[in-house]
This record gives structure tokens, C-alpha cells and sequence, in this order.
């Protein structure tokens, strides 16, 4: 009888997009609950799991080790990375606001009509989610439906990037997302910010409608502020 790694059930993977899909699937599991700080990933053990051959998954956790999820010790393997706390978290906001205004600044210079639509429906969506969470309460909401917000919440952000058309800031966009999320799941006693996130992306998309310096700004103060929300949840945790 083979053993499954810790959250990845028996779910077998297809060969369309093979690499691809083993990608998606060990990025999700990485951002769920199942996993903890320095639990080893084994190579043959995932392949085995997800019933494919070991070459997509070391290629997968070779793709994820730049995204700062899981590190490789040399002659040991990889495992799942610490959260980040301390400098190391402040340098991830300091990076974060640097790209994230940069990237609602060139939006702005495009159709903004049309990114304002966009982000409207993608607001109404994570304002729905955020509804759930309050209605059974953040600490008792399921990972599935804290999962469902976390996308709705990067959805924004998302569509602000492909606004831009510059796919080298959706690739850093994308690195520094996936660790402030996976932080955010992984440490206790944090507060529910489901709905001051939802504000304070109403607040950009309504920014958008005037001018980018007051675009620039509006997401320079959500991005600051999960910067201060992170600090409380990293402190509790400690």
C-alpha cells in the first residue's frame, strides 16, 4: 500500500498539461492548511499521490522554490518554508508596494473604463465571499471558503496587472502574492480583514475614476495596510 502526502488525497492527474496541472496542484496544496513549516516534500512520494513521474514534480518544486514556498537543502530535498516575519516580512511589503503602485499607475494609462468594469465584478464577487465569512465568523469559516477569498481578493489585484500588458510585472506579481497568502493561511490569532480588504479595493477602483496619482495613492494605503495587518497576525503567532 503506497502512503499519500498530507492534503493531496488520491486525486490522480491527467496528462493534458501535465506539467502545468502537478504545478496548480502542489501550489494549491502548498496554500492550504494541510501542510506545516517544514514538512519534506518528498519527490517520489508526491509523484506516487498525484500518479505521475517524478520529473513534473521536481520540476514543479524547482518553479515554486523562486516563489520563496518551499526550499531545497542540498543532499535532503526540498520542504515547505517558513513564514516570513520580521525584516524579511517588511522587505516583502516594501516589494510589494513598489510593484503594485508601479503596475495601477500604467493601468491607469489604459482603458480605464473598461478596468473599472472589470474590477467592479470582480469586487462583487469578493464582497459575496466576504458576506460568508462574516456570517459564520473568520475563525470558524472552512479552508475551502477562506480559499474562495483569498482568489476573489487576488482577482483585483490580478486584473490591475493584466491591465498593464507587462507580463514581467504579473511574473513578480504573482512570487510576492503567493507568499503574503500563504502567511496570511498559515498564522493563528490574526484577525478577520475580510471586509477592510473589500473596502479598501473600493476605494482604489473608486480612485481609478478620477486620475492615477489618486489611483497610485488609494493602493499604496491597502497595500500598507495589509503591511500593518500582517505585522498583528505575525506577532500573534510568534
Amino acid at each position: 500500500m503506497t502512503s499519500t502526502m498530507p492534503g493531496f488525497g488520491s486525486a490522480r492527474i491527467t496528462q493534458i498539461g501535465l506539467r502545468d496541472r502537478v504545478y496548480d496542484r502542489v501550489l494549491e496544496v502548498l496554500m492550504g492548511h494541510d501542510v506545516e513549516p517544514g514538512m519534506r516534500l518528498s519527490i517520489d512520494g508526491l509523484a506516487r499521490t498525484l500518479g505521475v513521474s517524478p520529473t513534473p514534480v521536481r520540476e514543479a518544486l524547482v518553479q515554486l522554490e523562486r516563489t520563496g514556498l518551499v526550499t531545497r537543502e542540498a543532499n535532503k530535498g526540498y520542504r515547505v518554508a517558513p513564514p516570513l516575519a520580521g525584516d524579511q516580512l517588511e522587505a516583502l511589503f516594501d516589494a510589494r508596494l513598489i510593484v503594485e503602485s508601479g503596475a495601477v499607475e500604467l493601468a491607469a494609462r489604459g482603458d480605464v473604463d473598461v478596468l473599472r468594469e472589470r474590477l467592479a465584478a470582480a469586487l462583487a464577487e469578493q464582497e459575496a465571499v466576504a458576506a460568508e465569512v462574516a456570517r459564520v465568523g473568520a475563525r470558524r469559516a472552512s479552508e475551502e471558503l477562506m480559499a474562495r477569498f483569498f482568489r476573489s481578493d487576488w482577482r483585483f489585484h490580478q486584473l490591475v496587472f493584466d491591465a498593464t500588458r507587462n507580463p514581467f510585472l504579473e511574473e513578480m506579481s504573482a512570487i510576492i502574492t503567493t507568499r503574503v497568502h500563504r502567511m496570511r493561511q498559515i498564522v493563528e490569532g490574526g484577525d478577520d480583514d475580510t471586509e477592510r480588504a473589500v473596502a479598501e479595493h473600493r476605494a482604489v477602483l473608486d480612485a481609478l475614476a478620477v486620475d492615477a496619482p489618486t489611483a497610485v495613492a488609494a493602493m499604496r494605503h491597502h497595500i500598507d495596510a495589509v503591511r500593518v495587518r500582517s505585522r498583528a497576525d505575525a506577532s500573534h503567532s510568534a
